[in-house]
């Protein structure tokens, strides 16, 4: 069964249905999607998984109510906790990388998952428009299990031959060995979503490749947006849709304000 559901709703349920109970799942800030996911698998599916968001680590599963702030950490969340520890952002603090799994956004990507955080322009001094930065991201993408490219738009100027800067590396320059000759221990990106499709990685080149679209949108108009060539299946699926009880439970007990409905 499918219902009616905005982008956003669809990539929160289409990521959270990828992660696995038990697993450290770590959301930096102004990522509401993936806040929404991890919310959303530790309501079904994820009693064991840890919520880290901008530091703060916490396992609220047990509640039958949760009265979260909307998408944005807020220190009144500690009073539903079942654990709480301040210290989810302290790297030193990890132990075990490859349960780990986090999200990240980009102001470019490229062929190989390569993403840009901090600027777009040749000059560095100057820059044509200047990002967020990449404070944190760079450990936390070398050495996590996994992690997720996250994006709110897909046109050429996102998806680029090259990134005029290099935050966090996904799978270099190409090649299934790619990140093991780089030095980089962890497992890589895994996904890209965006608001026309899901793209993944082929096998030998690490090279983008497009997994599935979304309802209404066509194979041309993901290669029409993308500035450079994706590698494409013969057959290519619609996105997977909400399930009635994936969308209520993200309504009622995640996304109670409507956040993800007005984007």
């Amino acid at each position: 069964m499918t219902v009616d559901c905005s982008i956003a709703e669809l990539l929160a349920c289409f990521l959270a249905r990828d992660l696995n109970d038990g697993e450290e799942l770590q959301v930096g800030v102004a990522l509401p999607i993936p806040e929404a996911a991890v919310r959303l698998a530790h309501l079904l599916h994820g009693p064991n998984m840890e919520l880290v968001f901008l530091g703060a680590r916490m396992n609220v599963h047990h509640l039958a109510q949760i009265p979260l702030p909307a998408f944005g950490w807020d220190n009144r969340v500690v009073r539903w906790t079942e654990s709480y520890s301040d210290r989810g952002h302290r790297f030193d603090q990890v132990k075990d990388w490859h349960r780990r799994v986090f999200f990240v956004g980009g102001l470019q990507v490229d062929p190989f998952g390569n993403t840009n955080l901090i600027g777009v322009g040749s000059d560095p001094r100057r820059l044509e428009f200047r990002g967020p930065g990449s404070v944190g991201t760079p450990t936390l993408t070398t050495h996590v299990g996994r992690y997720y490219i996250v994006l709110n738009g897909h046109t050429p100027r996102l998806f680029v031959p090259r990134c005029d800067y290099v935050s966090t590396v996904g799978w270099g320059r190409g090649g299934a060995d790619a990140r093991r000759k780089l030095g980089l221990p962890g497992g890589g990106p895994r996904y890209v979503v965006t608001p026309l499709c899901v793209l993944d990685f082929t096998a030998d080149e690490k090279r983008l490749r497009l997994k599935s679209i979304h309802p209404g949108v066509t194979v041309e108009q993901v290669a029409a947006q993308t500035g450079f060539e994706l590698a494409i299946p013969p057959d290519v699926p619609v996105t997977q849709s909400p399930s009635a009880r994936e969308l209520d439970v993200l309504r009622t007990r995640v996304d109670p304000d409507g956040v993800l409905r007005a984007r």
